[in-house]
């Protein structure tokens, strides 16, 4: 499902491509969205174990607009359902996370994971076939050699591009709870992966054995008080990473300072106000996803209401907090009941670390632009998306008087969701996903 859209920045052009279904399965709700290292391919995972990378199409003399827009460029299947026979678990062939790896030659290489195990994918293009072999026919099967009187020189000849994905490194057998990230390292040589209690450290030439760097099970697991909810290596330093963890807290580890990095070189908490202490506080300050910033100088963290942004150099608050849903906060009950206050917004970064930006409910995705301070709402959905017209903001009407174009905050769907989005590495490009569809928005062109 794709749907292809353009903007500007806080004014926003929905489709004018749009190919997706209203009848879709649970293999077909997507749950993974990554652009590469150059943002010429933009890459989806869904919970059916399916990987679909768009590219880019190149700009022509005849057609100047469509630069920007993506086509499927190739579709495969990564991982596929399993059991554990030794556990009696079913493990679900989901897509948690794809991370790319710089391109050093003519193929793509991605990382993708489900539950368990990560593959290494080489992704890459064929435009010839050979052809006049002596000891096989046309159709590759063997003659006899009693009818060979001529000796020939097989050659290539062009065919139709074919993009072949195949995979290359398989790690399995080294995660005994669910993974919810990977993050290549900026050695482009090591990888690591994420479980609720434990972080691996891979090479990528090795896929029999990984060194776990992080291990915050206790001996007792009635002891167990928080688990781990994401991870990310420093774009910039290859010996520093960060994790956050479900008591809303981030630790900041050197690699350098011991083998197990147990004990973190930093501790990022905010206090906690008493006055707002609820029920639901420790579910709603869980971190969901937490990220470098392009610069390294930053993180940025995604809890149920808000995304803060924390400096490397002060651990005991947030540089910046901005509210996401803070009008939800009144509906924490029904939210709780329905399961929704579990949900895992990521959060992304433009390429310039300038602006922020988040999904919510109703379809309704939230941007913030750090140096103005301005905010808007923007609506992901088919039913406002006509060919060249520019998005208009949402507001949500907590209480009183509605306006006309104010949704009211009982009207939100709630199985309508954005948790997934990304980036455009170096241009206003961002990808959003609802459900099972990709929307694609991109700055206006002239």
């Amino acid at each position: 499902m794709k749907c292809f859209s353009r903007y500007l920045p806080y004014i926003f052009r929905p489709p004018n491509t749009i190919l997706s279904s209203s009848c879709y399965t649970e293999a077909d709700i997507i749950s993974t969205v990554e652009f590469n290292h150059t943002g010429e391919l933009l890459a989806t995972g869904d919970k059916g174990g399916r990987v679909v990378i768009f590219q880019r199409e190149q700009e022509s003399k005849n057609q100047v607009h469509r630069r920007g827009e993506y086509n499927v460029y190739s579709t495969f299947q990564s991982h596929e359902p399993e059991f554990d026979y030794l556990k009696s678990l079913e493990i679900e062939e989901k897509i948690n996370k794809i991370r790319w790896l710089p391109q050093q030659n003519a193929a793509y290489f991605l990382l993708s994971t489900n539950d368990k195990t990560v593959k290494l994918w080489k992704v890459s293009e064929r435009d010839k076939r050979p052809e006049g072999y002596n000891l096989k026919d046309e159709e590759g099967r063997l003659r006899d050699p009693a009818t060979i009187t001529t000796l020939r020189v097989p050659v290539l000849r062009p065919m139709d591009l074919m993009v072949e994905a195949t995979p290359r490194r398989v790690f399995a057998n080294a995660h005994t709870y669910h993974i919810n990230s990977i993050s290549v390292n900026s050695d482009y040589e090591t990888y690591m992966s994420a479980d609720d209690l434990r972080i691996n450290l891979w090479n990528f030439e090795i896929t029999n054995q990984s060194f776990n760097i992080v291990d915050i099970k206790p001996a007792n697991m009635e002891e167990l008080t928080e688990v781990i909810t994401a991870a990310e290596f420093h774009p910039h330093h290859c010996n520093t990473f960060v994790y956050s963890s479900s008591k809303g807290t981030i630790r900041l580890c050197d690699m350098r300072a011991s083998a197990l990095c147990d004990r973190h070189t930093k501790f990022f908490e905010e206090p906690e106000d008493p006055s707002n202490r609820s029920f639901f506080s420790e579910i709603i300050s869980s971190i969901s996803d937490v990220k470098f910033s392009h610069s390294g100088r930053y993180i940025m963290t995604r809890d149920y209401l808000t995304v803060k942004v924390w400096d490397l150099n002060m651990e005991n608050r947030p540089i910046e907090t901005y509210q996401v849903h803070d009008y939800l906060r009144s509906k924490l009950c029904s939210l709780y009941e329905n399961d929704c206050i579990f949900d895992k917004f990521e959060c992304v970064w433009n390429g310039s670390d300038s602006v922020i930006m988040t999904g919510s409910y109703n379809n309704f995705f939230r941007m913030f632009d750090r140096n103005t301070k301005r905010d808007v709402t923007l609506e992901a959905s088919r039913e406002n998306s006509k060919p060249r017209a520019i998005l208009k903001p949402r507001k949500v009407c907590v209480g009183g008087k509605r306006r006309k174009d104010e949704i009211s905050v009982d009207s939100l769907d709630f199985s309508k969701k954005i948790l997934h989005t990304a980036w455009h590495p170096s241009e206003n490009i961002i990808a959003v996903a609802a459900t099972n569809n990709l929307y694609i928005f991109q700055d206006k062109v002239n």
